[in-house]
């Protein structure tokens, strides 16, 4: 028998980045905040630049593929707190913690936090 998290971990394994993304851009763009500070904040925790996000939206890459391909930010272990009722820096899968990272950021900059602290720098 499977347990939930296991469960869990896959479905978020196997979402694709194509279905978050408008959510999360919707979400930032409510609360005046644009879609080049979500690139600036994606890009930081992964790498990648807006013509590599648009590629992977398009190829409709899982979370695991958007992953595989993005090289995480060594600062991303700065990113703590509760998102979805979890501690992020508590979360034991690798995947679904990164994705939590993400979720995470787009969550500060939709509270209106200032770049330089979504962005963990001193």
């Amino acid at each position: 028998m499977m347990d939930n998290s296991s469960a869990h971990d896959q479905r978020i394994a196997k979402m694709t980045f194509a279905t978050v993304y408008p959510l999360y851009l919707a979400k930032v763009e409510k609360k005046g905040r644009t879609k080049e500070e979500l690139h600036q904040v994606i890009h930081w925790l992964t790498g990648f630049d807006s013509k590599k996000l648009q590629q992977l939206i398009e190829q409709k890459a899982t979370f695991e593929q958007f992953f595989q391909y993005a090289s995480l930010n060594p600062n991303a272990n700065l990113i703590t707190g509760v998102i979805c009722g979890h501690r992020v820096e508590e979360i034991k899968n690798p995947l679904t913690q990164q994705v939590r990272y993400l979720d995470k950021l787009v969550d500060e900059l939709a509270k209106g936090r200032k770049m330089q602290k979504i962005l963990r720098e001193a």
